[in-house]
């Protein structure tokens, strides 16, 4: 008899960090923690939600959900006890981006295409996973219709993707950004186009004109290490397009 498969655990967020080591040689091997372990980790720990909520989140049983947290706990404080690196990956598990209120966010046109920029004062913000505020721009027929910005409503770190998605964006320009990030993006049916820096506006014209390439793997070395760090060279994040159009000062790609 063909045993029974393990029903899968529905998660809000795909990590953006897939590892952590001890400052210093790690001792031993690395400790594997699956990503349905650290959803339950952060609804129960971070979020503060109470064992049977967070079943009805990931559409479990509470029963699971006390030994799925008894095992992580337990991975944790391995790893901080002994000086073990962790590993995160894996796990039955199925994305199911976080219901967001984008209320504050317009209506997306009929056949338009949305694009949103991570947006620090008319440039790109380079961390996508601390963006405060987008920039969203309803695209057809190489035309830009509406333009905005818009908050995250307090979104945290790692429920971005969740938020685009629910605003109805179709691509996403930004500069540094973690391939955790970039998986659970593309996840929830987002182009993505990495590495970009500068004016918001010229990034969007450059990808009107074709001219904005899409690396798929600008990912920027801040990312796991210290989030303080700016890109300390001039290729950055490995962005590779062209300047702006129009009057702009460039979008920084190269």
């Amino acid at each position: 008899m063909a045993g029974r498969r393990e029903k899968l655990r529905r998660v809000g967020i795909i990590p953006e960090y897939r590892g952590f080591t001890p400052d210093g040689l790690a001792s031993g091997d690395a400790i594997d923690m699956t990503i349905d372990e650290l959803e339950v980790l952060r609804l129960c720990d971070l979020e503060g939600l109470n064992q049977e909520a967070v079943a009805q989140h990931m559409g479990i049983a509470r029963a699971t959900v006390a030994a799925i947290c008894s095992r992580a706990h337990r991975k944790v404080a391995n790893a901080l006890v002994n000086g073990r690196a962790l590993s995160i990956e894996g796990g039955s598990i199925a994305y199911s981006p976080i219901t967001t209120t984008t209320a504050a966010w317009p209506a997306k046109e009929v056949d338009a295409m949305r694009v949103a920029t991570t947006y620090d004062n008319g440039n790109i913000f380079m961390h996508f996973g601390r963006s405060e505020q987008f920039k969203i721009y309803d695209i057809q027929d190489d035309k830009v219709l509406n333009e905005q910005v818009v908050g995250t409503g307090g979104t945290g770190h790692g429920a971005l993707a969740g938020l685009l998605a629910n605003g109805g964006v179709d691509t996403l320009i930004c500069g540094g950004i973690g391939g955790g990030a970039i998986n659970a993006l593309t996840q929830a049916g987002i182009t993505v186009y990495a590495g970009a820096q500068g004016n918001c506006d010229a990034c969007v014209e450059a990808l009107i004109a074709g001219t904005l390439a899409q690396t798929g793997e600008a990912t920027c070395d801040c990312h796991g290490h210290d989030h303080e760090h700016t890109h300390e060279h001039g290729e950055s994040c490995g962005c590779h397009g062209h300047h702006g159009h129009d009057g702009h000062e460039g979008c920084g790609c190269h």
